[in-house]
């Protein structure tokens, strides 16, 4: 029989090689149709290696390991943990937890179960087939900490209209770090992040710092953490801030022109925090002098019927612990039939206003018209010749023959 060619002989060494060493290596569940695995069973390993996947579970949830091998030859499984503590050699258990279950057991796969996993059981494990020589692979169990509920700190309640504070959301337990994202009512704010590790779990700040005013009473505040191990279902805190400020009027009159016997209600708008109640009314300085016709609910003052002696000043106050804000309202009486007398008057001045527009308008465009159409002229007769006369009776006979040819010059006058 013909020798093989070195070269393919080296090839064949190189591939055992490959094959004797997959022990070190974590290959997917489908590795089996894998050129590796195809080449190992062609060089008459017959597939024996074990083939493990890596794992992620949450802090608290559970984590399958399974180790799966091709073409094995009644060779036991056995997984350790990352202290190479044996778990389960086949179908027999090892250690005595009672989180670690069997699953499966069976030649070509054992697959075990740890439940209530912890930050402490993260590590490589390692999946061993007791082949000569022994072959191993080894998957990696990475646990997720789940980010406590965020707390935020730095709320002083009530603030004051002005005041400085600095809002911090605070987060802890989580593994990899939080994010951490501040949102005023609906819409996201910037805030600024600190992370700090404590063992193999972060913790994460995040400080917002804020400039309050009275457009800040009653707005929600919200600290939301984003992670992988809450993808279903983020968790947030949430603080609406009190802010107390002083307040400010306005007087609102239910009527644009008041005339006597008319119903008007003043109301007086203030607003601040705490609500500045009640509202004082005065008028030019002094209390109302009519309570039987000026009637004061709330911050509402109104006249049942108003006459010429309700004509003033009328003024609006309120006050809080921090500070008092007024208004003032003009009040005049109409006396109706001079609104009326009034109104006729005026559009008798508008319609003369308008019929001597309307005739100086004329006016100008008849003059304008005229001056285009009357165009002045007039007649310059040169006398050709009249120089070359030897004295006066010679040239005014010149003259006087050439005055037919005179040529007709025209000016135009506008």
């Amino acid at each position: 029989m013909a020798s093989l060619p070195e070269h393919f002989n080296q090839k064949c060494a190189i591939c055992l090689t490959l094959c004797t060493s997959v022990s070190f290596l974590s290959l997917p569940p489908d590795a089996s149709s894998s050129p590796l695995s195809l080449l190992c069973h062609a060089a008459g390993i017959s597939g024996q290696y074990p083939l493990v996947q890596n794992v992620t579970v949450t802090e608290g949830g559970t984590a399958n390991l399974t180790c799966r091998v091709e073409y094995n030859d009644n060779t036991s499984l056995q997984w350790s943990n990352p202290a190479q503590q044996t778990l389960f050699f086949g179908d027999k258990k090892a250690l005595r937890d009672n989180r670690i279950e069997l699953i499966h057991a069976s030649f070509s796969e054992l697959t075990i179960s740890i439940s209530d996993v912890t930050l402490t059981d993260e590590g490589m494990y390692t999946c061993s087939l007791f082949t000569m020589p022994v072959r191993t692979a080894k998957a990696y169990l990475t646990v997720l900490g789940v980010p406590e509920k965020p707390e935020i700190d730095g709320l002083t309640k009530p603030a004051l209209e002005g005041d400085q504070i600095t809002l911090t959301c605070i987060t802890q337990g989580s593994k990899p770090a939080a994010d951490l994202r501040w949102f005023r009512n609906e819409k996201e704010v910037k805030g600024a992040k600190e992370v700090n590790a404590s063992g193999k779990t972060f913790t994460v700040r995040s400080s917002l710092q804020l400039r309050v005013d009275r457009n800040d009473d009653g707005v929600a505040y919200t600290c939301r953490v984003d992670h992988v191990a809450l993808a279903q279902s983020p968790q947030q805190a949430t603080e609406v801030l009190e802010v107390h400020y002083a307040p400010r009027v306005e007087i609102n009159p239910s009527l644009a022109v008041p005339q006597e016997g008319q119903y008007l209600k003043l109301e007086c708008m203030s607003k601040g925090n705490p609500s500045p109640d009640p509202v004082l009314w005065t008028k030019d300085g002094g209390e109302l002098p009519d309570l039987d016709r000026m009637i004061v609910e709330g911050r509402e003052l109104t006249f049942t019927s108003l006459n010429k002696t309700d004509n003033g000043t009328y003024r609006c106050e309120a006050s809080n612990h921090l500070g008092t804000s007024s208004a003032e309202y003009v009040l005049y009486v109409y006396d109706p039939n001079a609104m009326g007398q009034h109104g006729t008057d005026h559009a008798l001045i508008g319609g003369v206003v308008a019929v001597v527009v309307f005739v100086t308008l004329c006016l100008i465009i008849v003059l304008g018209r005229y001056l285009a159409r009357h165009k002045g002229t007039y007649l310059t007769n040169e006398a050709k010749g009249a120089d070359d006369a030897p004295d006066a009776d010679t040239a005014i006979i010149n003259a006087e023959g050439n005055h037919a040819h005179a040529e007709e010059k025209k000016e135009y006058f506008i």
